[in-house]
């Protein structure tokens, strides 16, 4: 994986504009601390990150194909598993190869097949191209949005585009600013965002599935992707036969690198199964799969178990690494160090996130990375399967608001009295109606059918979203790519069709992908009930995320101050009976105050506006 950045205008001249391109490229860094490189001309100026994952002397960037009059330039983040296909495709057609990397396929591909080369591709990407005959650049970013692209346009000529927001936000024409839409997003929605939306005003994102061209003429956006929906007509033999050579063949290909490869290992249905499709192709080449998996110091003592945490993870990882042989680490993360690193999880995201769940996963992945450069996970089989419970309980299956951010009573209550007058209830529902307007229906569903069409578009579009967000981020501030076979459009795109009674066969969460990798597990494992990403119990953990949050009230010159209200909040500290979720499964009480920790460590860190 990489980072990218660009500014693009066809009015001034960009040969000046290298210290701002340099500054914009140091703040994605750690996407790539292998290597950078730009490219310069009047209209544009493109920089690269560099993390070598394949064909490390091959694929430098920014790439540079000239062909005839025409010159070519691809600044690219993420990775292609269709490159050979594409090779050989683009070879027929005449073109010659001079590396082995997946970076120089695209640029052909746009060559050959110009915009509508985002069709052919199998992959994780966000990438530009710059036309030089035709004066353009054309961006886009996968299909399910695994890797990120933000936008802005300060003034009316200048477009700039990176990886992160705070590389645009070293762009000197951007500043920080909070206003009344960046305001409703975070009390109504967030952790999550709308797609193409975020806090920060005038920093917009590039959707999942879209692509994007400007030129002098303008700009033209264009939706290339979206789910169609039509008659499931598989049998429950050809559907499981069909869904197993989707996860198996997603997996092996999402293995290509030519640096180490291993996988997280939580011990649920997800994650064992990649692990063992892994093993199984790493045994092949006389190799051992390396397994991680995270756990925190004195969880054995103080776990809870819940109707969303029915167990924890640790028998179940021992009984999978023992299956399939894999050298395995779990990583023990302690309670001071997940408090610490909430200020870093912020500075990874642009954003406050949530919470511990956020930090933790970047200590897994800074420890993980002196071991190895890519992880396989299993991020994305609960939302196209259907494993959370809003896809089974009636009463939050037809809830006219998103289940996981049912908490509009509690968000309100925490809001500053002078931000009361913020529709945030019709702004989430008006979110939510949007969404569900927008899924792509058959037309012939019956009532239940339709309403969980629209609670699986629900969840892709939203809560999956916010989870893939997490996942780049934290991985990519330590250098490290984690790919998402799940996520493998193919298989999406499969299972939007596959009926409820067939995903849920059984009366079982992912059904039918238990029993499409049921040779895989062991039966311990195939009968596990779907356990979220595991979070500290230690009653330590809100010990200090309440002193800490205290120690900010008492702070008068806190930045929080103009957005919460102080005696709500302080009573909540007390009382500690919080147990509506500010998000999610897993964001109740100390969760909650570790979030308005990073609110206020967001607006501290990134000296933000607030424009209300």
């Amino acid at each position: 994986m990489c980072g990218i950045v660009g500014i693009v205008d066809f009015e001034h001249d960009l040969l000046g504009e290298s210290r701002t391109l340099s500054a914009m490229m140091d703040a994605c860094a750690h996407r790539g601390p292998d290597a950078a490189g730009t490219f310069l001309t009047h209209q544009v100026a493109l920089g690269h990150r560099r993390l070598s994952v394949v064909d490390p002397a091959g694929g430098s960037q920014p790439m540079i194909r000239s062909i005839g009059s025409n010159t070519y330039v691809i600044v690219y983040n993420g990775e292609l598993y269709n490159t050979s296909e594409l090779r050989q495709a683009l070879t027929k057609k005449g073109h010659t190869f001079f590396s082995h990397s997946d970076t120089e396929a695209l640029l052909l591909s746009y060559i050959e097949w110009g915009p509508s080369c985002v069709e052919r591709l199998n992959g994780i990407f966000a990438f530009a191209i710059w036309d030089e005959k035709k004066q353009r650049i054309f961006l886009a970013r996968d299909r399910m949005g695994v890797k990120p692209l933000f936008i802005a346009r300060p003034g009316n000529t200048t477009l700039l585009f990176a990886s992160e927001i705070k590389s645009l936000l070293a762009h000197p024409g951007l500043h920080p600013v909070l206003d009344e839409g960046g305001l409703l997003e975070l009390f109504a929605l967030a952790p999550a965002r709308t797609a193409g939306r975020t806090l920060f005003a005038g920093i917009e994102e590039l959707r999942p599935g879209e692509c994007m061209i400007y030129s002098p003429l303008g700009t033209y956006a264009h939706r290339y992707w979206q789910f169609v929906s039509a008659e499931h007509t598989d049998n429950l033999h050809q559907t499981t036969e069909k869904l197993r050579h989707l996860v198996v063949d997603s997996t092996r290909r999402q293995l290509v690198a030519d640096v180490p490869v291993c996988t997280f290992l939580s011990g649920g249905l997800d994650s064992s199964a990649l692990s063992a499709i892994a093993a199984q192709a790493m045994a092949e080449k006389g190799n051992i799969l390396r397994t991680y998996s995270v756990d925190y110091v004195d969880n054995d003592k103080y776990f809870t178990r819940s109707v969303f945490q029915p167990s924890p993870d640790s028998d179940y990882i021992d009984i999978m690494r023992r299956h399939i042989g894999s050298e395995h680490v779990t990583i023990t993360l302690d309670t001071p160090e997940l408090v610490s690193a909430l200020r870093d999880a912020v500075i990874a995201r642009d954003l406050p996130g949530m919470a511990d769940v956020d930090s933790s996963l970047l200590l897994f992945c800074k420890r993980m990375r002196g071991y190895a450069t890519v992880a396989l996970s299993g991020e994305c089989a609960d939302e196209i399967f259907g494993g959370y419970p809003w896809f089974y309980r009636e009463d939050l299956l037809n809830l006219d608001m998103f289940p996981w951010a049912n908490s509009l009573d509690l968000r309100r209550s925490v809001m500053s009295k002078a931000l009361w007058q913020l529709p945030i209830e019709d702004y989430a529902k008006s979110r939510y109606f949007d969404t569900v307007d927008e899924t792509p229906l058959l037309g012939t569903e019956k009532p239940l059918e339709r309403r969980r069409r629209q609670m699986f578009y629900l969840n892709i579009k939203w809560f999956m979203a916010n989870l893939l967000e997490r996942k780049d981020r934290m991985s990519m501030a330590c250098g490290m790519e984690v790919r998402v076979p799940y996520c493998d459009h193919r298989l999406a795109e499969y299972a939007w069709n596959i009926p409820w009674d067939i995903k849920n066969l059984g009366g079982m969460e992912k059904g039918i992908l238990r029993l499409a990798l049921k040779d895989l597990l062991p039966e311990a494992i195939y009968n596990r009930k779907k356990s979220p990403y595991p979070k500290t119990h230690h009653p330590e953990y809100t010990r200090m995320v309440c002193a800490a949050l205290k120690e900010v009230l008492a702070d008068p010159t806190a930045p929080i101050h103009a957005l919460i209200n102080k005696e709500a909040v302080e009573e909540m500290l007390d009382s500690l009976s919080i147990v509506t979720p500010w998000f999610g499964q897993l964001m109740t009480g100390p969760q909650l105050f570790a979030f308005l920790l990073q609110l206020n460590i967001w607006l501290t860190e990134y000296k933000v506006s607030i424009n209300y």
